[in-house]
């Protein structure tokens, strides 16, 4: 298969990963797409992207013939639309967290996705950050033993300024996949059904604008075909904490606690009362050479970008998530969050938050 040429879709978090699609030896042309249009030319000028292939429409995207993938980062709503759409289109589609906002969205993707044979890949950073892949490897040696339980938290102020309006009020687990992902990935496990509860109260003004009532949500998951309950918590607003994106494991060799506050080190415990701080290490010998100076905190575009400075520029992940697109896309096969693992993993934030809602109905994910 000849080199592949990728139209990334969004320009405000967007732009960190045009650069690294521009750095990857399999990849030639890049398309950019803004609503814009100043916003376009500048981002194109600044990116070093020919105008023929800046686009402020993404219909006109979708009509170019060259354009063989295309790696969606939009407002939240619109994921599930613009993956239908370029699958529909015969395009390759990435799209960032969640897959989509509604279990039918989530069907309808991993449908069209098996009557294509196209590929689509959830781009969730929590299963290739820096901490999760060393974790991974501890599971995979054995080292950890017999998982026994995992545990994840999501929890941020989303009420910071620099967050745009429409996650004001947006339901915990709506956007819940950092939480939970990690949990499904590293147990190698499905998601059966959920429990899902709610904690404390949220403003009228943002109750009202999702009716989610919640500022604080926990979800239980059982595993399917597993002995494991995994458990998830996800705050948005009005609960007060730093910044923590993490995941426990706890086997009968060996446990992993995420640090309690960032860059004190991570928690590993190896039997008995031995404990022992951890830093995980860089991950940029996993990739290829173009992309190992990405893996760098400090190799981003905006240093400014509220997610970065929340999520600690997402442990290294953006390489690791791109070079596995592309390497799906050209091997022929499935990314590791390939449509059905990224509709379990989103199901269960949706359902959960359905159960919370109901008063913690236990709620089955259906099959994808």
């Amino acid at each position: 298969m000849s080199k592949l040429n990728v139209a990334v879709i969004g320009m405000n978090f967007g732009k960190e990963f045009v650069k690294l699609y521009q750095n990857h030896p399999d990849v030639d042309r890049i398309a950019i797409c803004q609503r814009n249009e100043d916003g376009l030319r500048v981002s194109g000028e600044e990116l070093g992207v020919p105008e023929d292939a800046r686009f402020t429409d993404f219909g006109d995207v979708l009509a170019q013939d060259w354009i063989d993938a295309v790696h969606i980062i939009t407002p939240p709503a619109t994921h599930a639309e613009y993956t239908i759409r370029a699958l529909s289109a015969g395009k390759h589609a990435a799209s960032t967290v969640p897959m989509g906002l509604s279990v039918r969205e989530l069907k309808d993707i991993c449908e069209l996705q098996k009557r294509t044979g196209l590929v689509y890949m959830m781009m969730e950073t929590a299963v290739y950050t820096r901490e999760f892949l060393y974790v991974k490897d501890l599971a995979d040696s054995g080292r950890l033993g017999k998982i026994q339980f995992v545990r994840g938290s999501h929890m941020q102020d989303m009420g910071l300024e620099g967050w745009p309006e429409y996650w004001l009020g947006f339901p915990p687990f709506w956007y819940g996949t950092h939480a939970i992902s990690p949990l499904i990935i590293v147990s190698g496990k499905r998601a059966d059904y959920v429990v899902g509860h709610g904690s404390g109260t949220l403003s009228d003004d943002l109750a009202s604008r999702y009716g989610s009532p919640y500022p604080v949500e926990t979800v239980t998951i059982k595993l399917k075909d597993s002995d494991i309950v995994a458990e998830a918590t996800r705050s948005l607003y009005e609960t007060v904490r730093q910044y923590r994106e993490s995941f426990d494991v706890y086997g009968t060799k060996m446990a992993y606690e995420w640090e309690q506050i960032a860059d004190e080190g991570a928690a590993l415990f190896e039997g008995g009362e031995s404990a022992r701080r951890v830093f995980a290490p860089d991950t940029d010998e996993r990739l290829i050479d173009e992309l190992k100076p990405f893996t760098k905190r400090e190799i981003i575009l905006n240093k400014d970008n509220v997610s970065f400075i929340q999520g600690a520029g997402h442990g290294g992940s953006h390489p690791h998530l791109v070079q596995e697109f592309v390497a799906s896309i050209k091997e022929g096969r499935a990314p590791l969050l390939d449509a059905a693992t990224s509709a379990n993993i989103t199901a269960a934030g949706i359902l959960g938050h359905e159960s919370a809602l109901k008063g913690g109905e236990r709620i089955y994910l259906p099959e994808f």
